[in-house]
């Protein structure tokens, strides 16, 4: 009989309810029956697409026995940290503090008050390695709950208390300024991995949000250094089996520092992130991969992860069944030489072997091969190698697929509608700005109610029932000022402010500090503020990009006053920790270049209007924000008053109009390609 997930809009809980396990979701009235029944609850914190999940699931949660033990002994809560980003924080930052380490699934146990006391990770089902089992823990647990409590119950206190203590006092909140992005740039010099690219060593995550600070460092200062890492990190990336080279695509990290072996699964964040960086990089210097890649992984958002509904999906899953009815990490995306011949026959199997360096002895498990593209573009013969690809892709299309998360999650639509509508926009796609729009549609429909409150998530078109946290407000309205940007719509602009007026409003702290979680959020031990990034951009960070691209577009004061007062943590971390606030960074060199206003007046149809909008696209000015519509109107205020032509404003100080695309260019800092 089906638990009480049965219903949850995530996958990842849907998929626990036929566990034995009587799981809760997080609600009050888990900890209320933990206290009536007085016994501790067992937070189990995880994601659809995470390989470890799976497993202890299947080793514990679905065995008779263990789940007797849990049901008897504790109230059993289960989470998707990716619904529910504030009780992964909260939760997470205890364990790393008592453990020095973290990561999923996370295991918790806590009193009635949802007060922790002992934490840990994966716990295999039988002692290995040192580690206890999984129910030797639950029965340790069990004792010093019955036969200590009142020291259970004080160590749940000194826990809490010491959270509480923590702060972000980073003094004051002034503005990063020209020495805080040169120190970033050199801390990201001496952390760059000169032999394969990226920074530090193994695993190695794609830097996405420090890749558009390089990008944007180079277009304001013009420094070949920070351009040359950003272009070759892209290249080694996208060279390698952590790139999808059938049918495009990133997967999660390279587990290795040569970006060979990925750990498999594939997010919708890093590929919207990666998409827009791509194209991005493509702007800046032509590049025929960065638009291959920027193409093909805007392509793969389209293809894979979008739902009937017009979102997109969250994950794809890392494992799936390679033929015997086990799943088996990477089991859909590596090859042996004996596959290739099956498929191509002898010589185009030697022909792709070379190419995507196939080896007997493989670069993966069991003489298996991840695809790679050693080879420079243009060396290889282009039209075999597209038939051999399409044969590829046919055959593994046969092979059973890995699930897919079908929630859609505000935020990484946001990036995803940014990444979609600049790259359609770039390359003359309308059809990837069209699905832009129809993503944007949803997330008004579904998950925005009459007051702009959002909804974390969706399914099949239903909300969620948890509450929009800051990184959602912050990366939806980005994707809403992109699309305003790109389409010439208003109302996307318009949206974007009702977003970014409830960030001041409801996430704002003292000194222009900034909360994960709003004001009338549910109350947790502690309340979530974290200003780095992650494998996305903080909600900080992001905020303030959004809130500063806003007031260029509205020149409303309160907009850029909450973003520059939250920059300030980044002059305080910039130059300490670069890999780590990397999209605050791209922010502040926005900041710097003004940004850049440009309105392009002129009738929507007109081929010269057009040109002129294209170049203000094109142009590389960091965070530069574009209106374009016909004279008189009224849809964004950079248009008002203003007759024919294209102007360019900054610091309050505006050009004289032009209606030379080259002029417009020039004054841009771009070359309108």
């Amino acid at each position: 009989m089906p638990n009480r997930l049965a219903h949850e809009t995530s996958p990842y809980l849907v998929q626990h309810a036929d566990n034995p396990v009587d799981w809760w979701p997080w609600s009050a009235g888990a900890f209320e029956e933990a206290r009536k029944r007085g016994v501790p609850v067992l937070l189990s914190v995880g994601y659809s697409s995470c390989h470890w999940c799976h497993v202890m699931a299947h080793e514990s949660f679905e065995d008779v026995p263990t789940a007797a033990y849990l049901n008897e002994h504790f109230v059993n809560v289960k989470v998707d940290r990716e619904e529910r980003p504030d009780v992964d924080a909260v939760y997470m930052e205890a364990v790393q503090a008592a453990t020095g380490q973290g990561g999923w699934p996370m295991t918790v146990f806590m009193t009635a008050d949802a007060e922790p006391f002992y934490f840990g990770t994966y716990f295999p089902p039988e002692p290995r390695h040192g580690q206890p089992s999984f129910l030797q823990v639950l029965e340790g647990v069990s004792a010093a709950w019955t036969d200590r409590r009142a020291e259970v119950a004080e160590v749940a206190g000194k826990i809490v208390r010491d959270l509480a203590e923590r702060s972000l006092a980073y003094g004051a909140p002034d503005l990063p300024g020209e020495e805080e992005l040169a120190q970033a740039l050199l801390g990201l010099t001496r952390e760059y991995d000169a032999a394969n690219a990226g920074f530090g060593g193994a695993p190695k995550f794609p830097p996405s949000m420090v890749l558009e600070f390089l990008l944007r460092h180079y277009a304001r200062t013009g420094s070949e250094g920070a351009l040359q890492m950003a272009a070759d990190t892209c290249e080694a990336m996208a060279r390698g089996g952590i790139y999808d080279q059938l049918a495009g695509g990133f997967a999660r990290y390279s587990v290795d520092r040569e970006w060979v072996v990925p750990h498999f699964e594939k997010m919708l964040y890093d590929n919207a992130l990666l998409c827009r960086v791509y194209a991005h990089l493509w702007r800046a210097t032509g590049s025929d991969l960065a638009r291959r890649v920027a193409l093909e992984t805007a392509d793969f958002i389209v293809s894979e992860l979008r739902t009937q509904e017009g979102g997109f999906a969250s994950a794809l899953d890392a494992d799936s069944d390679d033929g015997t009815g086990r799943h088996v990490e990477g089991a859909y995306y590596v090859w042996t030489p004996e596959q290739l011949r099956e498929v191509l026959g002898e010589q185009d199997a030697e022909f792709a072997a070379r190419h995507f360096n196939v080896t007997l002895e493989g670069t993966f498990e069991a003489g298996a091969s991840v695809l790679q593209l050693p080879l420079a573009e243009g060396v290889e013969d282009a039209a075999r190698l597209a038939d051999i690809r399409a044969r590829l892709l046919a055959a593994r299309a046969l092979r059973a697929r890995p699930g897919r998360d079908d929630k859609i999650v505000a935020a990484w639509n946001g990036l995803a509608i940014a990444a979609l509508a600049e790259t359609g926009a770039y390359f003359e796609r309308p059809d990837l700005v069209e699905r832009a729009t129809e993503a944007a549609d949803l997330l008004v429909r579904v998950h925005m109610d009459e007051g702009a409150r959002l909804s974390r998530t969706s399914k099949d078109g239903r909300a969620g029932a948890n509450a929009g946290v800051l990184e959602d407000y912050a990366d939806v309205a980005e994707g809403f000022l992109a699309l305003a940007s790109v389409t010439g719509e208003g109302v996307w602009l318009e949206f974007a402010g009702f977003l970014l007026d409830i960030v001041i409003d409801q996430f704002v702290g003292e000194g222009g500090t900034l909360y994960d979680t709003a004001h009338d959020a549910e109350k947790l031990i502690r309340r979530p503020q974290d200003p780095t990034d992650n494998a996305v951009p903080s909600g900080w960070t992001a905020a303030a990009g959004a809130l500063l691209s806003y007031a260029a577009h509205t020149g409303s004061e309160a907009h850029r006053s909450a973003a520059e007062r939250a920059l300030g943590v980044v002059k305080a971390l910039g130059p300490r920790a670069p890999r780590f606030i990397g999209w605050g960074l791209a922010v502040a060199e926005s900041v710097l270049d003004g940004p850049r206003e440009v309105a392009v007046v002129g009738p929507p149809d007109d081929a010269a209007t057009r040109e002129l909008h294209r170049v203000a696209l094109m142009s590389g000015a960091p965070g530069a924000v574009v209106a374009v519509g016909e004279a008189g109107s009224r849809e964004f205020p950079l248009l008002v008053d203003r007759p024919e032509g294209a102007y360019v404003c900054r610091h309050f100080v505006c050009d004289a109009p032009t209606d030379d695309p080259a002029v417009l260019a020039e004054r841009l800092g771009g070359t309108g390609r």
